[in-house]
Parts: C-alpha cells; sequence; structure tokens
C-alpha cells in the first residue's frame, strides 16, 4: 500500500527535558505530532470508555463538581504506589496505542510520505517504542529539568526531584534512542539540534521511498 511510505517516529524524555517543545519544533518543520498526553485527556473526558473505567477503579473522589478528571488528584494517588500506577496505565496505554493506529493510519493516506511522530513522555516504559521505525530521547540534566519544571508549575523543588526519581533515569532511556537530543543549553541550540535529527529523518524516509520503487 503506498501509505506506507511513511516515517512513524517515538519521541520522549523525562519531566523538564525539553520533549514538548522539541515535538513543536519538528512540527514548525512539517512533521505530523500525535500527542500522547492529549489523546489521554480525550480518554478521559466524561462519559468516555477510559473515564468510566478510572471512576470504577479510582472512584468518585478523583473528579470535580463537573465531572471532570482532577489530574493532580491522580497523580498524588498513584505516585509513590506501583500497583495503582500499573491499573491506571492497564486502563489507558491500549487505548492511546488504538487512538494512535487510527490516526496514523488516516495522516499517511491523506500525506503519503508523512514524518510523523509519536510525543510520549512513557514511550519507552509502556513498550509503544517496539512500533516506531526510529526513537529520539530528549535528553537534559537534573538542574536544568528542575528549573524548567518550577518555572512552569506550583511543584516545589523536592517535590519534583521526587518525581524525577521516580521515573525511568534518563540514561536508561538513552540505550532506547536511535538519536538523541541534548538538551542543556538554550532554545537556539535545540532548534538546530532538532533541524540537524529532522533533515536525517527526512533523509531516512526518501530511502524508504526509493527502495518501495520496483
Amino acid at each position: 500500500m503506498e501509505y506506507e511510505l511513511s516515517l512513524l517516529v517515538g519521541l520522549t524524555g523525562g519531566m523538564g527535558s525539553g520533549k514538548t517543545l522539541s515535538a513543536s519544533f519538528f512540527k514548525d518543520l512539517g512533521a505530523f505530532i500525535l500527542d500522547a498526553d492529549l489523546i489521554c485527556r480525550k480518554l478521559v473526558e466524561p462519559g468516555q470508555a477510559a473515564w468510566k473505567e478510572i471512576e470504577a477503579v479510582f472512584g468518585k473522589e478523583i473528579f470535580t463538581g463537573s465531572g471532570n478528571l482532577d489530574r493532580r488528584k491522580l497523580a498524588d494517588i498513584i505516585f509513590g504506589d506501583p500497583e495503582k500506577k500499573q491499573t491506571l496505565e492497564d486502563i489507558l496505554h491500549p487505548k492511546v496505542f488504538e487512538f494512535e493506529r487510527l490516526e496514523y493510519d488516516a495522516i499517511r493516506k491523506e500525506h503519503p510520505n508523512a514524518l510523523v511522530i509519536v510525543d510520549a513522555a512513557l514511550l519507552i516504559e509502556s513498550g509503544n517504542y517496539k512500533k516506531m521505525d526510529k526513537v529520539i530521547v530528549v535528553n537534559s540534566d537534573e538542574k536544568n529539568r528542575i528549573n524548567r519544571i518550577l518555572a512552569r508549575s506550583e511543584l516545589s523543588r523536592d517535590e519534583i526531584a521526587d518525581r524525577i526519581k521516580n521515573q525511568m533515569p534518563s540514561d536508561e532511556k538513552v540505550r532506547y534512542a536511535d538519536f538523541v537530543l541534548e538538551n542543556s543549553l538554550d532554545k537556539g541550540n535545540l532548534l538546530s539540534k532538532v533541524k540537524e535529527i529532522h533533515t536525517k529523518l527526512a533523509l531516512l524516509a526518501a530511502e524508504k521511498n526509493e527502495k518501495s520503487i520496483p
């Protein structure tokens, strides 16, 4: 099928690494972005299947008066509780993967040579990286990560440090990477590196296209 010429790339990184900013740069360069966090938000809207399962497992107290999921309350519940965290992931991950598959199919049918990037914090932990043609890991030192999160959230420095420690270590994520985006300088430096990787991915997509021609 002609739309098999497209390239599916996973983009991941820990809290404060610069993953979301990197995704925005790739989008500006013409890539299609499938944001796993936004997909999760859609799946937990009132009345959706995931919303119903989460309510059944975690109770009504994690929802606001209007029926919306209180993500902060849910995060507090699963933080430090591996069993509850796993339960939530078992509810969400299969639905996210299916949503991404349908979106990817729709994009590549319309744009056969598309570069499609799955922006997902748990790309590796969920096993979804296995479905990608290539994997990009955004990496940064802990000091920069903490400072970035402090600037955008109400979490304390200690809370942020605890959450980072609760995630897969960056050096472990890097082992799964085809490309590593080091992000310890400024936005301009990151953009330059994104452009370099985007060029390489475009070449890979072109090579894939050429190999498919009889």
